[in-house]
């Protein structure tokens, strides 16, 4: 009895660690022959166990036999219960590239191959873009009279965006561009978009799916050499027109289309397309001069190969061809950047302006995946937590200025737990996008993390945004010059919508997608059972189908092991040793790895094709999936930090924060399995000590919301790279100004207090009260000065604007 139970525990050491199956067996194999030496008088027992364990042993490891007698049964069983895949799911299962996302997905991540992956860095030149001519259309940026009185971007805007070649930060430095990092792309949309989400949303179009990222990865070196040099000088504005009336998020649906056929073209006869179109949505369109146009190729003629139909292809379309309707717009929130429809009936356009040439044609989803798999992570990530981290500076001064019952608001409990949450926030969401951007300058194309950076950061920077406006108020919501907030989380829901909204992005992308890109066997299998050399095929879906078995047995006795032991036991590797305070964090991440991954695994197993329908599943795996990626884009902050003491507890903070989250989605997924047994089964297993973790404690949001009150420490690492300048017209940076006022009088105005308290002094108007102050010695001449200055800062701190009835006119 004791040996078996030993026998067992070994087996499951040897599955923990994930010996190959061939060791497993061997170690079966000696048992079996230790038991018979050792229990000679068991001869029934012996014969038992060498009958049938030993034929399930022989069957396992001799893959002929394996595949004839079993892998070729799952196999066709499989065939038949797969669900049906469209060519937009297709696309997106082998777009991009996979990389750390797929170690949190197997359930046993290596954190030294995490903390060993290279980070980019700004160079001097990137440095000095960002604060020469970025800080110089900052301070030019009139957001107000953009938004509000003009509702279009100003001349002198975009003739400084074309002068420094803004529209050319990815464009090559031999194609007269910047040539930019995905890091500088990314702090300069982000810098931008801080002090006017318009101009960001102008700089950024160009440089992402403009077509100049299409023309820079796909095109010829004729379009490349033509295109890309008037794309950086602002010579050509680009817009890309993808989205149609009756297709959205399903792309592959547009009914714009293109018949290949022989007309005169630039005075001669060639091989053309004639192109109908209806797009909407478009933004650069109402002044672009060079359309991005993806639409459904039809070749009946057979003019460039035989076939009828190509598919979706991408095409370069000079706006100023007859037939093309362009020029208005739409109003997105009140938003002043140009966005609008466009049309298109029997316009002609040369074979050769397909986006790569001829020989491209059909291929236009496989590039827009691949593309958008790189500008998702870039722009909109940027734009939110630009704004976020302006918006937080902003914040954090005001809770120190603004008074009520004579203490700084921040110092209430519950404007505490609004600043430490939006403090964690802020962070959290841009170390993902930095995070994300260093597998873009690695040179990954990484498709799920690209989806998961675009996401969260979207809706965590939206979170935050409402608690700064229940923070400031009344502040907040009077609309005007100095109102740094309102505006920019009045457009907010443009980025959450837009490049694949975030419910659709949430419920079916990131795990739709992340299970089978990440997944170390589901996509083999998939791969292999559609190989049309059917022996190839079985003997591939044998190596994954087993591989697959002995991962998920695995998972399951990690999972078991891990929830039993709390994961004290799991051995660290060394670098992260060296983080302080940062070992028991990764125990537990590690446990969520290995729970996320044998959940996931039951709930595909079990569910089978229904589980492409389980979207609200879905939604909670890709959760824990984020929570995950977030949790190691801040660790890997934390462990390149030159000041880990300043930023401890905020890492402290998002890390128990977003271990109990996925504690919590985990939990809700198994309580919404459809058989709800295996669900409390399941919650046995993984959680057998109970659910124990706990949301951040209110001792650390206090320490938290302190430090960003302070100026400099914390509140100068959140505000890095935004646009600071104290001028008046840039509040974020005057409030900074004031704030250094306020502070300077702190300790006067406190025995000023201290006096009126004790009945020394006592005064109607504040002004009077200083003066009497002085008076009774209580404190100096030059003393009253600094309170005065103070009291002058903190009311123009509070100040909201108004407005004559004729000013709000339109």
């Amino acid at each position: 009895m004791w040996s078996f139970l030993l026998f067992i525990i070994l087996l499951g050491v040897l599955s923990y660690h994930r010996f190959p199956l061939w060791f497993a067996s061997l170690v079966t194999f000696i048992y079996l022959i230790e038991g018979t030496i050792l229990s000679p008088g068991n001869t029934f027992l012996s014969v038992l166990s060498w009958s049938i364990v030993a034929p399930i042993l022989l069957i396992i490891n001799v893959k002929p036999i394996r595949r004839a007698l079993i892998s070729k049964a799952i196999l066709a069983f499989y065939k038949k219960s797969k669900p049906s895949m469209s060519d937009t799911e297709r696309e997106a299962l082998t777009s991009g590239t996979v990389g750390w996302e797929a170690d949190l997905f197997s359930g046993k991540p290596s954190w030294d191959k995490m903390l060993d992956l290279k980070s980019a860095k700004l160079t001097k030149e990137e440095q000095a873009f960002l604060d020469g001519p970025v800080e110089e259309l900052c301070s030019m940026i009139d957001d107000w009279e953009i938004t509000h009185k003009l509702r279009y971007i100003p001349e002198k805007i975009w003739e400084f965006v074309r002068k420094e070649k803004f529209f050319g930060m990815i464009i090559p430095k031999k194609y007269g561009g910047h040539g930019l990092s995905a890091l500088a792309h990314s702090e300069v949309v982000a810098k931008v978009s801080a002090v006017s989400n318009s101009v960001g949303v102008m700089v950024s179009v160009p440089n992402s799916l403009g077509p100049g990222e299409l023309i820079l990865k796909y095109g010829t070196e004729e379009q490349k050499d033509h295109y890309l040099p008037r794309l950086a000088k602002g010579e050509e504005v680009p817009c890309f027109a993808l989205t149609s009336p009756t297709a959205g998020s399903d792309a592959t649906s547009i009914t714009d289309y293109g018949v290949v056929c022989k007309e005169k073209f630039d005075g001669k006869e060639q091989v053309c397309i004639r192109l109908n179109w209806n797009k909407r949505y478009i933004t650069m369109a109402p002044v672009a001069t060079i359309l991005g146009l993806a639409f459904k190729l039809h070749d009946p003629d057979h003019l460039i190969g035989n076939k009828d139909e190509w598919g979706i292809t991408c095409a370069l379309v000079p706006t100023n061809l007859k037939g093309i309707t362009i020029g208005r717009r739409h109003f997105p929130l009140d938003a002043a950047f140009p966005n609008g429809p466009t049309q298109g009936k029997d316009v002609i356009i040369p074979i050769t302006n397909i986006i790569g040439g001829p020989e491209r044609a059909g291929e236009g989803w496989h590039m827009l995946f691949e593309t958008l798999s790189v500008g998702r992570a870039i722009s909109l990530p940027a734009m939110s937590a630009g704004a976020a981290k302006l918006g937080l500076y902003a914040v954090g001064a005001y809770a120190r200025i603004r008074k009520q019952f004579n203490l700084p608001i921040g110092y209430f409990e519950g404007v505490e737990e609004a600043i430490s949450r939006s403090v964690g926030y802020v962070h959290m969401i841009d170390t993902t996008r930095k995070f994300t951007l260093d597998a873009i300058d690695r040179g990954e194309e990484p498709a799920v993390p690209a989806g998961m950076s675009k996401y969260f950061v979207t809706e965590y920077a939206r979170e935050a945004g409402k608690d700064m406006m229940d923070i400031l108020g009344g502040r907040a919501i009077c609309m005007g010059p100095s109102n740094f907030c309102a505006q920019g989380y009045h457009e907010m829901p443009i980025s959450i919508t837009v490049e694949g909204a975030n419910i659709l992005t949430r419920s079916m992308m990131i795990f739709g997608q992340g299970a089978l890109r990440c997944h170390p066997y589901l996509l083999k299998e998939l791969f292999a059972s559609e190989n049309n050399d059917t022996k190839q095929g079985l003997k591939e879906f044998d190596e994954a189908i087993f591989g697959h078995f002995g991962y998920s047995i695995s998972n399951f006795v990690r999972s078991l092991w891990l929830g039993l032991t709390r994961s004290w036991f799991i051995i660290i590797p060394s670098k992260v040793k060296d983080l302080p305070g940062m070992t028991r964090y990764l125990q537990q991440l590690t446990h969520v790895s290995a729970v996320f991954a044998f959940v996931s695994d039951f709930a595909l197993l079990t569910l089978g094709g229904q589980f492409k329908r389980k979207e609200r599943l879905s939604a909670r795996f890709a959760d824990v999936f984020g929570y995950l990626y977030m949790a190691s884009a801040v660790l890997k902050d934390y462990s390149e930090s030159e000041n880990k003491k300043q930023l401890k507890p905020v890492v402290d903070w998002i890390l128990q924060y977003l271990l109990y989250q996925s504690q919590q989605r985990l939990d809700e997924i198994m309580l919404n399995l459809p058989n709800k047994l295996s669900g409390k089964i399941l919650r046995w297993i993984v959680y057998p000590l109970g659910k124990r973790l706990t949301l951040p404690s209110d001792a650390l949001g206090h320490e938290i919301s302190r430090e960003i009150l302070r100026p400099g420490g914390l509140r100068a690492h959140i505000a890095e790279g935004a646009y600071l300048s104290q001028v008046e017209s840039n509040a974020p940076g005057y409030l900074e100004k004031l704030l250094e006022d306020v502070l300077a009088a702190e300790e006067y105005e406190s025995k000023i207090q201290k006096a009126v308290k004790s009945g020394k002094i006592k005064a109607f108007d504040y002004v009077d009260l200083v003066h009497e102050a002085v008076k009774k010695k209580i404190i100096t001449k030059k003393q009253s000065e600094v309170v005065l200055k103070a009291n002058e800062s903190r009311h123009k701190a509070i100040k909201v604007d108004d407005f004559a009835p004729k000013e709000l006119e339109l």
